[in-house]
């Protein structure tokens, strides 16, 4: 991130721009095209937000989400550049997505609701086990998809970033783990999706 310190947010945004293929379209058919368009009425907000939407549509480089926190950064638009944050860790430690159920308040110790963006550091047990063979639980953050907060008893999509990635090499789509933040199971997963990173590139 240092090499970018010194640009201004239009330079940033046109970088990232020319990392996205120009054949890529999301559902809208939005394009890199009218990110330019947005450039060029100086509405960099608008381009942030289309950039971020054109990375979901296909593997872009590391670059790209680094350029983009950056600039989501100097907007002082923290979401985004905590979006941006992540994404760009995705691209060198690959994605993990689950559906993760939270225990009901009356059934574990969360009475409160979870802040969606990428806070919380909870422990996880995957599987794996520790020499005595007791389970060795695992920290990973999770960014919650589609909603700021998850409540107690809730339910949503969640994106697991893992303190150390090589402990879980092994995750496979529609295998469950569980979420504790302290001994009792706050929270049970299916693992939906776990992509290997495509880039070793910073």
């Amino acid at each position: 991130m240092v090499e970018n310190q010194g640009m201004d947010v239009p330079k940033l945004l046109e970088a990232a721009s020319l990392l996205v293929p120009e054949e890529t379209a999301t559902e809208n058919d939005i394009t890199v095209n009218d990110v330019w368009e947005y450039l060029t009425r100086d509405e960099w907000e608008v381009a942030l937000g289309l950039l971020e939407e054109l990375g979901d549509v296909q593997s872009l480089p590391p670059g790209f989400w680094h350029t983009l926190a950056t600039a989501a950064e100097q907007m002082r638009l923290d979401k985004s550049a905590a979006w941006c944050h992540w994404r760009w860790n995705e691209t060198r430690h690959g994605i993990i997505r689950a559906d993760l159920t939270l225990r009901p308040a009356a059934e574990a110790r969360r009475q409160t609701p979870i802040s969606g963006a990428g806070v919380l550091r909870p422990m996880w047990n995957i599987g794996n086990r520790a020499p005595t063979g007791e389970p060795a639980l695992n920290i990973a953050q999770f960014w919650v998809e589609f909603t700021p907060f998850l409540e107690p008893g809730g339910r949503a999509s969640v994106r697991l970033a893992p303190l150390t990635p090589s402990q879980w090499q092994h995750l496979q789509p529609g295998q469950v783990i569980t979420m504790h933040e302290d001994r009792r199971v706050a929270g049970t997963a299916v693992v939906l999706e776990v992509h290997r990173p495509t880039t070793s590139t910073a």
